[in-house]
């Protein structure tokens, strides 16, 4: 596989997914009139239904996968001609930022996480459909992301399994063109109120701060959404919105975040406000006519299933949520997964520490020294600076010494106070800034930043220094980018031109080759006519329907 075929199959998927967001803006367009960026950013919300639906009856396999992109295929060239305006002013931008993305999809190195549990969960996606139980294998299967179930369509022909990180791209480039837009029609209408400030803070935030597409797991896509969502939250609240349009969006939002990240449902509190707004106007009518509302009803039935099918639970490890009459239920090691979260979260563990008495660790606010020692110094430490660096340079960029009486609304400051309630709940169970605590952090000081932006800032040459900026992070994601391939050219002998794609090697297929010996030795013993079929390593298989069941032998 060399580079152009790589390329190639990367421009394929990109086609294929537009093509379904050209399906649903043409379709939609009479009960869902919201701009094609949304549409794009929905067609991975409704793939990755597709991706949960099927899995219960088929493997990720190449035909299964091959029929949907070229289905997308199809109708990228099919509304192609009907929606010339559309893509007229959409095609440059798309292709700029994915052309752009190209320089974050080459990586020989991948994250840490990827070979223990990312590659292994898509792969068996593409393997075996259903297992139940499967989390009884591998501690992280008990928790799966959606990101997984998106990338697993991914596995194609030729290219095989080498665009894993496909899923990622997405997100993070219809991210980009959601918030380039946003600033684009802002600026058009003259909006130039604290909302358009974080958008704008927004971009430059996600290019500069997550250029490393290999690191942004299952986390850091969730994050960059919930920025979008507040920022769409609070433009509920901006004169002259459609609100139904708002809300169309947040819910695309708030399905593709709670999806990637389970424990991301308690940004269902982001809600309240939106109710609040809606208190007058017959919301519940406009959710049932609502094609994504479906959407998000669904996959939310779809993604508790497949949580109780891999480990017992609703979500793993709240173990109140797991269900105790099931065989396969991991209710058990519920409580102590959950510890283990927290004590790694709370810098009671690493890769090769462990504090003495993590039980009382853990509790309460006893971990905090340690946590300041281990981790603020100097994780959290250079983040606030980097954000801080980003705030000089965007206010002495635009500093004015005219001021501006601009009243901020009631609601605005809820809405800022479900941040900080979050951001208290991350502090106190899980303050890693990778589970959900860039975004909560850079909220909190964007939003206060951002309205004293709109009261200070000079609209002269204003447009020059939006764009401005905007190139200038652009070129940091490509530059940063450049050095980090140039640094694995040299250190792991990447291959650019003749194998562009990551490296894999044999704890990719672990678990893979775990999976096919339980069932062979479940076909062999069957074959036998045993009464009880247990493998070697402790775990039961049986078999109903077309289920293999997983099971700890007693």
């Amino acid at each position: 596989m060399n580079l152009s075929i790589y390329l190639l199959f990367y421009v394929i998927i990109l086609l294929s997914v537009l093509g379904y967001g050209l399906f649903f803006q043409k379709i939609l367009k009479n009960s869902i009139d919201i701009e094609f960026e949304y549409n794009f950013l929905g067609s991975l919300f409704f793939l990755t239904f597709i991706s949960y639906f099927t899995h219960f009856f088929f493997k990720h396999g190449f035909v299964h996968n091959t029929i949907i992109i070229i289905i997308g295929i199809i109708s990228f060239v099919f509304y192609f001609s009907k929606n010339k305006e559309l893509l007229k002013r959409y095609l440059k931008y798309i292709f700029f930022i994915f052309g752009l993305l190209i320089v974050g999809l080459l990586a020989a190195k991948t994250h840490d996480d990827f070979p223990y549990y990312h590659f292994p969960y898509i792969y068996y996606l593409t393997q075996e459909n259903l297992i139940i139980g499967i989390g009884h294998l591998v501690h992280a299967f008990r928790t799966p992301s959606s990101i997984f179930y998106l990338n697993s369509l991914f596995y194609l022909p030729i290219i095989e399994y080498f665009l894993f990180n496909m899923g990622v791209i997405l997100i993070f480039g219809i991210s980009n063109l959601i918030l380039i837009f946003k600033l684009k029609n802002d600026y058009h209408n003259k909006k130039f109120d604290f909302v358009f400030y974080l958008t704008f803070l927004s971009f430059l935030f996600i290019n500069v701060f997550f250029y490393r597409i290999a690191e942004h797991g299952t986390d850091r896509s969730a994050q960059i959404l919930i920025l979008i969502l507040f920022i769409e939250v609070l433009s509920l609240y901006r004169e002259s919105t459609d609100q139904t349009k708002i809300l169309s969006k947040i819910i695309i939002l708030l399905g593709l975040i709670i999806s990637l990240k389970a424990f991301y449902i308690l940004y269902l509190l982001i809600l309240i406000p939106v109710f609040l707004k809606f208190k007058n106007h017959n919301l519940f009518s406009y959710l049932f006519k609502n094609f994504y509302f479906y959407l998000f009803s669904f996959l939310g039935f779809f993604l508790v299933l497949v949580n109780i099918f891999n480990s017992g639970c609703i979500i793993y490890p709240v173990s109140i949520s797991c269900f105790s009459n099931l065989d396969w239920s991991l209710i058990n090691e519920a409580k102590s997964s959950n510890d283990w979260f927290q004590q790694w979260a709370k810098a009671g563990a690493g890769p090769d520490y462990r504090v003495d008495d993590p039980e009382n660790y853990i509790k309460g606010f006893n971990w905090v020294p340690n946590w300041i020692d281990m981790y603020f110094f100097n994780k959290v430490s250079d983040f606030l600076l980097g954000i801080l660096l980003l705030l000089l340079i965007v206010f002495f960029v635009f500093y004015s010494k005219n001021r501006l009486n601009i009243k901020i609304k009631k609601q605005n400051y809820l809405i800022y106070f479900i941040a900080i309630i979050l951001f208290f709940e991350w502090f106190y169970n899980h303050p890693s800034l990778r589970y959900g605590g860039y975004s909560l952090i850079a909220l909190i000081i964007f939003i206060p930043f951002s309205i004293f932006f709109s009261r200070f800032v000079s609209l002269r040459f204003f447009k020059e220094k939006i764009i401005f900026l905007i190139i200038l992070s652009l070129i940091i994601f490509v530059g940063r980018n450049v050095n980090r391939i140039d640094n694995e050219v040299k250190k792991y002998n990447y291959d650019l031109f003749s194998k562009p794609y990551y490296r894999l090697d044999k704890v990719h297929f672990r678990v893979d080759k775990f999976i096919n010996s339980l069932i062979l030795n479940y076909q062999n013993c069957m074959n036998e006519d045993k009464m009880n079929c247990q493998s070697s390593n402790g775990i039961t298989v049986t078999k109903k329907n077309i289920y293999y069941i997983l099971k700890r032998s007693k």
